[in-house]
This record gives C-alpha cells, structure tokens and sequence, in this order.
C-alpha cells in the first residue's frame, strides 16, 4: 500500500467549502488504497491578519511570541480539515508539529528542521486513519514553539514525506503546475510535464513563486518525487488522470528532457542593491561587510568587487527589499567607520531575471543570446551571476516585464 503525503496551500484551505473538497479529495485517494498524510497551511490571509494583530501590540514583535502567534494558524486547518472527513466516514487524526514532533532549531520566524520522529504517525497509518500534520511549524529542543518563514508548509511536507519514506509528496496550489514564467506576465507561458530538481531550485530562488526554496533542497536532497498540481480541478476526478497531472520534479537521468537549451525565465522584485564605496583592497574586507550582514541575519544574493585603483575599490551586493533599510543601518553603524568607506548608497528599485536551464551544460552562447536581446531591448545590465544551469541579471525594476517576455520569446519558451 503505498503512501502519499498531499501539501494543500492558503487557498486551497480558503474557506469551509473549499476545506470540504480537499476532504473529498483526500477521502478519494484513501479509497483507492493509498495511506495518506496531509499537510495542510493556515487558511488563506490567517497568517497575514495574525501577524498585524501582533504588530498592533508590538511593532517589532518579539520573535518568540510571534511564532507562538502564527502558528495557530495552521492548528486551525487541521483541525477542521480532519472533521471534515470524519463527516465524510473516514478515520482522521490531527497532529501539531509538537505533537509529532517535527523538531527543529531555535531560530524562531526562520527555524530549520532537524529531526521527525516518525513513530506516533506510523502508528496511526497502521490503525488505517488519514493524518494531518501541521505545516509551517515545529518544536525547538527547549520544548519552545517554532516556525519556519513563510512558504515553510511546502518544506513541512517534503520534510515529512522524506522522513516517512513516502512514494511521492504532491504539493497542491492554484496553479496546476509549474510553468516557463510568470503567465500573468507572459501570456504564452507553458507548463512544464517534468522539471529536474536543480533546474526547480534554480527557478524557486530566483524569484518563481510555485514552491519554497527549502522544499526543493529536501526533494533533492532526500530524493522525494514532487508533484506540483492544482487543488481546483473537480475533487472527485479520475485518480489515474489526477496522478499524472501537473508538473513532476524529478532527476535529470529520469527526466524525458524537452529540446529546449533553457526550461524557464524566472523573476524577482523583491531585490535591492547596496554599494560600499571606496574600501581598502585588501584581505578581511568582504568579510568585515558581509559578516555585518550575516550577523544580522539577512541574506545577500549577487556579489560584485569592482577592479582596485590606487588601492580602492567599490563592493556591491543584493538583499531583500525587505532587509534594505536594516542592511543599510548596519553598514553605517557596524562597518563604514570600521574599514574606513567613503560612503554606502543603494537603490531598492531593481529586480532580478534569470535564466535556467540544464542544457545550459552543453550548450553554448547562452549568455550572448540572453545579453544581445536585452541590448536590442534598451535595457541596461547593472550586475550578472552564473551557475552551472543559470544566468541572473539585475536590471532596473521598471524593464522587468519587458526584460522577461523578450527572453522568453528569445529562448522560444513558447513553443512545445
């Protein structure tokens, strides 16, 4: 009897009568003989109302009291997702990540899986029950309640279906699958049957919104097939026609790899750019910078250092648009006057596109192509990494959808 664990998102779980249908659903696959876990996140817009609740008390929340916050969330969604298949005259059993546990780190808002203990859950498959285990959170090793950022239900699924040993985790959203780009921005955008894991990784921390970047790394790294389909098709639909639906993200040996030299154009608006200007050349420089940065727990993405002159030089780098005002504070504060900079400038209005593909291994001119229909495109390249499977690009935020069809249509995204 093999077992599939089902991920259901904040719109799948938007209302009553959509918790129903993900219980018919749920409730179809059991039929059919599959030992079900559920992960499901917190109803559509909870975690958001939730956490300006707290900010009504507190600006800056207390971290701790936050996550205890958050994650009542998805104790909700359990909850009642679970009587909603009792009403349908199925066994059903509820689990918050402590209960399971799903233990984690104590790095509260952004804490990291460390350990499930896969007994209480087993047992409860074995009395043929479906389990629903809340996403998004877990229990740190001082018994304190933790959760894992936003998007973190995605990482609590894949997480579980490894740690279970699960045949497939199937990852439900209000897309049906993943796609060459943005369809709101591309209207010719198509969606993929398969993708590899590093080209999904590639595309989910370069800005695609279909799944959380740390999910993937536990697909790869755990070797757990994902599926990413869609929760608004008809509940009750063939399961053979709903098994093969959507995009399957697997291994670049298992995949039946498409023609095409890149498989998607990924974005992102939610970058900013900090100069430090005129720092000494020499060694311990970045890591006076980016130590700062990392100390204050904000990531950094594309780094440049620009060539020294007389001893001087200039170090460029990206984080969150978020982070930008606390990355630049920490800068003035912890750093300029330590390595004697000249001066920290900015700017929070740009976005970064990225172009991913496995063949970009054996193929070449990738970079020309990409850099050549920008320029036909008027559009200025401010900063550019590589990978071995992508090329990023920051540009000015007002060229990001222009940058992004003309690249799409350039690689012949559009064409099967």
């Amino acid at each position: 009897m093999g077992l599939i664990v089902h991920k259901y998102g904040g719109t799948s779980m938007g209302s009553t009568e959509r918790i129903k249908n993900v219980a018919k659903r749920v409730a179809k696959w059991h039929d059919a003989g599959k030992r079900i876990i559920v992960v499901p996140s917190a109803m559509s817009g909870e975690t958001n109302r939730l956490i300006a609740l707290a900010q009504e008390i507190m600006p800056q929340p207390d971290q701790r009291e936050l996550d205890m916050i958050t994650s009542t969330g998805e104790q909700v969604s359990i909850g009642l997702l679970s009587m909603a298949l009792m009403a349908l005259g199925k066994e059903a059993i509820s689990f918050t990540g402590w209960q399971v546990p799903v233990l984690t780190d104590s790095s509260h808002t952004r804490a990291r899986i460390q350990s499930i203990d896969a007994k209480r859950v087993m047992s409860a498959l074995d009395e043929g029950k479906v389990v629903i285990i809340a996403g998004f959170q877990g229990i740190d090793d001082k018994g304190d309640i933790t959760t894992l950022g936003r998007g973190g239900s995605d990482t609590s699924a894949v997480a579980i279906a490894a740690a279970m040993k699960a045949d497939e985790c199937l990852i439900y959203t209000d897309v049906d699958g993943v796609y060459t780009t943005d369809p709101r921005v591309v209207s010719e955008a198509r969606r993929l049957k398969k993708i590899t894991f590093e080209e999904m990784l590639e595309m989910a921390s370069q800005g695609s919104k279909v799944l959380q970047t740390r999910s993937v790394e536990f697909s790869g790294n755990y070797q757990v097939p994902t599926r990413v389909l869609s929760s608004l098709t008809d509940p009750l639909m063939p399961l053979e026609e709903e098994a093969v639906s959507g995009t399957l993200i697997t291994f670049e040996e298992d995949a039946e790899m498409e023609q095409t030299v890149i498989s998607g154009i990924a974005f992102s608006r939610d970058e900013a750019k900090i100069m430090v200007i005129g720092v000494p050349d020499k060694p311990g420089i970045a890591f006076k910078i980016l130590g700062a940065i990392a100390d204050a727990n904000i990531e950094v993405d594309m780094i440049i250092q620009n060539q020294s002159v007389a001893g001087i030089t200039d170090f460029t780098f990206t984080v969150p648009r978020a982070d930008y005002e606390r990355a630049i504070a920490v800068l003035n504060t912890k750093v300029k006057g330590e390595i004697n900079a000249k001066d920290i400038v900015g700017d929070n209005r740009v976005s970064k596109v990225s172009a991913i593909g496995v063949g970009m291994r054996s193929h070449v001119g990738v970079a020309s192509k990409m850099f050549e229909t920008l320029y036909q495109e008027g559009i200025n390249i401010l900063m550019i990494s590589t990978s071995e499977i992508k090329i990023s690009i920051l540009i000015d935020e007002k060229y990001t959808e222009l940058a992004v069809r003309a690249l799409h249509k350039a690689f012949e995204l559009d064409k099967v």
